[in-house]
């Protein structure tokens, strides 16, 4: 096990390790997004499914024509032109007739006639007593020919298929029913079993040709989608009232089933595993339908019926037939019934094989993929290229149902990819968030640190207690402020002798923390050589440079002057290696510059630094800074300059050296404004008291 530790030599493997970790929680949190996203889609169930394709079949409705089927409509126009409903035998007889007469393929009729006609004449002349009626009357009543009779020797004359339902409760066994015919093969294992069937009475149902199923089961949210192709009853297949009707109208001998769908003349159309066939709808008004009440017109051209298969059909007020479909919330069954057989003889049924379910599996995968890998590498176009992906696929499905009758379900894939990149989006936000804090808690620790430096670097230049207590004869104040936490600049002020005050100031190359060590440095190196300073002032600044050559890099310099003053006659020797000329106030409230030759700064070359004399009268101050006051910026990103230090300095009126030190400090701050300090700001002032 210990062996295991050792797994790579130099920094690649070390590396890899990291990148694979630093890569588990993203591929863990897609990977359970997804799975999140597949169980969604399991808990929906079809309501996605549904919701799609019904907004496919009404932005693409298909059209049907007068070319195959139409629809014969007992409606409230036709009750209202001859009697009540139901009518009398004689009557649907006469209206089968006038069909039958158009040479039609085939004649479905969906109507129920589940009593006896009641205009027959035993039941006409039973409505008498038997003293009302004499008996030869009652005898020609009775010899009067039976209209239910009538009605079914016309059924026997025409190809006629009628109607016939299961149901749960009522109609009679499905085992005392004569079934004409069968369909052939072995059918999907969920086909709907029938044990009790509504149909109309004997000598009507058994004398025609055919008998079929109109049953138009709805699903889960009530609406009608498609149509059973056949029924179990009494072990036997039969047919259902679509499949029927599309047998006879493509003039085949039977029905039966082969692969994944039911054999009707030369269609094989696929259904699913409890024999429903869905198909494409439209809406109620684009289906041909003809008023009852016409056929009866001498201007009715039959020529409208001829060839075609014709479905009687009953769409009066009050009917109880009436169902849903994606395009109407209320349309007759018989209508549904149309619409089958059109889709059966046109081909324009749906299908949902197993090559579109694995084509959904195949783009969730993909989609989780490519959310994976924009994960891993961090990469906008992989992101791009899935949304672009996700925005085909609704696109895609809707061609494949327009185009080629097929269903794919751009939900599911949506899903499961939608949440693999929510679970993606997630995790990284939760990571950012921790690196955020991280951070924090990293600048947080910094900071202190940086406070802690700073408390450092202004402990090592003197406070203003220490500055007061130098010598009574003169008064030094001075002011530090590093562009940022800490910084380069210095000061300091010591007494060598009884009489002899040194003090310098200084200003490191850059700013921040690197500024500060060297900084740090240079004031130690600095104050060493100068409180020792027995060779004379020149002597120990050409110590400090050569010190300082041999610690610095190239990318450090320091400029610095330094001077002495002699508290008893206000003498004074300045040394300037390329910082900033001194400012003379005199008593009076003068300013004047006192321009010096200098050097370069330390670091540089070795150079001959000279002392340059100045005398400071009574009352006199000299004040020294670094470039943190002439180059501050506004807003406007104009310079302070040395014009405005000028300025300044002639403002203020109180003549201590503390209050000129602080007074120019904050006009500089005011002239930025909120602009950030583009460097160190030191303002030193020393003003000469004189002997007390």
């Amino acid at each position: 096990m210990m062996g295991s530790v050792s797994i790579s030599k130099g920094g690649n493997g070390s590396g890899s390790s990291d990148a694979s970790l630093s890569r588990s929680p993203l591929i863990l949190a897609v990977l359970l997004g997804a799975i999140v996203g597949t169980l969604l889609t399991v808990f929906a169930g079809d309501f996605e499914r549904r919701t799609v394709f019904d907004n496919w079949q009404r932005a693409a409705p298909r059209e049907i024509s007068t070319d195959e089927v139409v629809v014969v409509m007992i409606d409230d126009e036709s009750i209202a032109a001859t009697t009540s409903w139901p009518w009398p035998r004689y009557q649907t007889a006469q209206l089968i007739e006038q069909v039958a007469a158009a040479n039609p393929t085939a004649i479905g009729i969906d109507i129920y006639f589940v009593d006896p006609d009641p205009s027959r004449p035993s039941a006409f002349a039973g409505a008498y007593l038997e003293e009302e009626l004499d008996p030869e009357t009652r005898s020609n009543i009775l010899n009067l020919p039976n209209m239910d009779d009538y009605l079914a020797s016309t059924f026997g004359r025409v190809e006629t298929v009628i109607a016939r339902v299961a149901v749960e409760e009522g109609g009679i066994e499905a085992s005392e029913l004569f079934y004409s015919s069968a369909v052939k093969g072995e059918p999907p294992p969920a086909t709907t079993n029938a044990d009790r069937v509504l149909a109309s009475i004997t000598e009507l149902d058994g004398a025609a040709p055919s008998q079929a199923f109109v049953n138009a089961p709805p699903d889960g949210d009530g609406v009608v989608r498609r149509v059973p192709l056949s029924i179990q009853v009494s072990g036997t297949h039969v047919p259902g009232f679509a499949a029927e009707l599309a047998r006879i109208a493509t003039h085949s001998e039977e029905i039966e089933w082969g692969g994944a769908g039911m054999l009707v003349g030369e269609q094989s159309v696929p259904v699913d595993q409890f024999t429903n066939m869905q198909f494409k709808m439209l809406p109620n008004e684009q289906i041909p339908r003809y008023s009852a009440v016409q056929l009866f017109s001498s201007d009715f051209d039959q020529a409208n019926l001829e060839g075609k298969v014709v479905i009687i059909g009953l769409g009066a007020e009050g009917t109880y037939d009436i169902v849903a479909t994606p395009h109407e919330s209320a349309i007759y069954g018989v209508l549904v019934q149309a619409m089958a057989v059109d889709a059966i003889l046109k081909g324009e049924w749906l299908s949902r094989p197993p090559s579109m379910v694995a084509l959904e599996i195949l783009c969730a995968a993909l989609l989780v993929l490519l959310v994976l890998l924009a994960g891993i590498r961090g990469r906008k176009m992989l992101l791009l290229l899935t949304f672009g992906i996700a925005i085909l696929m609704p696109m895609g499905s809707f061609l494949l149902y327009s185009h080629a009758n097929l269903l794919f379900d751009p939900v599911r894939p949506l899903l499961i990819g939608a949440s693999a990149a929510i679970a993606l989006g997630l995790t990284q936000f939760a990571r950012a968030r921790a690196m955020l804090v991280e951070e924090r808690v990293r600048a947080s620790e910094q900071k202190g640190e940086l406070d802690a430096a700073r408390r450092i670097q202004m402990s090592m230049v003197p406070g203003a207690k220490t500055l007061s207590r130098l010598d009574d004869r003169t008064e030094v104040g001075a002011v530090l402020e590093p562009a940022k936490s800490v910084g380069g600049d210095f000061f300091d002020a010591i007494k060598i002798n009884k009489d002899l005050l040194l003090f310098m100031v200084g200003d490191v190359t850059g700013k921040g923390v690197p500024a500060a060590l060297f900084m740090a440095l240079s004031k130690t190196l600095s104050k060493s050589n100068l409180a020792r300073a027995d060779d004379g002032l020149e002597a120990a600044v050409a110590a400090i440079n050569l010190d300082l050559m041999d610690e610095a890099d190239d990318e450090m310099g320091l400029t610095m002057l330094v001077g002495t003053i002699d508290c008893r006659s206000g003498a004074m020797e300045l040394i300037n290696a390329g910082h900033e000329n001194p400012i003379i106030m005199k008593k009076d409230g003068s300013v004047d510059i006192f321009d010096m030759k200098g050097g370069p700064p330390f670091c540089v070359i070795d150079f001959p630094y000279r002392v340059e004399p100045i005398n400071l009268a009574e009352g006199d101050t000299m004040i020294i800074i670094t470039d943190g006051a002439t180059e501050a910026a506004n807003e406007a990103n104009e310079l302070f300059g040395m014009s405005g230090v000028l300025g300044a300095l002639n403002a203020e009126s109180d003549g201590t050296a503390s209050s000129r030190a602080s007074h120019l400090a904050k006009e500089v701050r005011l002239f930025e404004g909120d602009n950030d300090p583009t460097d160190d700001l030191t303002i030193f002032a020393l003003r000469y008291v004189g002997s007390r």
